[in-house]
């Protein structure tokens, strides 16, 4: 029997070997999410779901995530643009 909360099978059958956790525990959490679903894609079943909605489910999650973290990154790059204060410049002017 498997353990599902310390081993899960969908995260270890990659052809690799390598346990999922392995990877993912060295990215922040929406990089190691979109990891974790892509990796398990096709693996993990889902109630009521045909495999092919299944894993259709894992990567629509893993696009989440990817939008999360691209969100992340644009207020990184531009932190005057969301700022909640005016930008004013030289003149005095808005």
């Amino acid at each position: 029997m498997s353990d599902i909360v310390n081993k899960p099978k969908h995260y270890n059958s990659h052809p690799s070997g390598i346990e999922c956790i392995e990877i993912v525990k060295h990215y922040d959490f929406p990089i190691g999410n979109v990891i974790k679903y892509c990796w398990r894609s096709g693996l993990k079943g889902y109630e009521g779901m045909t495999s092919v909605q299944a894993e259709i489910t894992d990567l629509e999650k893993a696009r989440y995530y990817i939008d999360v973290k691209i969100a992340e990154l644009k207020k990184l790059q531009s932190p005057i643009q969301n700022s909640p204060f005016p930008i004013i410049d030289s003149s005095g002017e808005e």
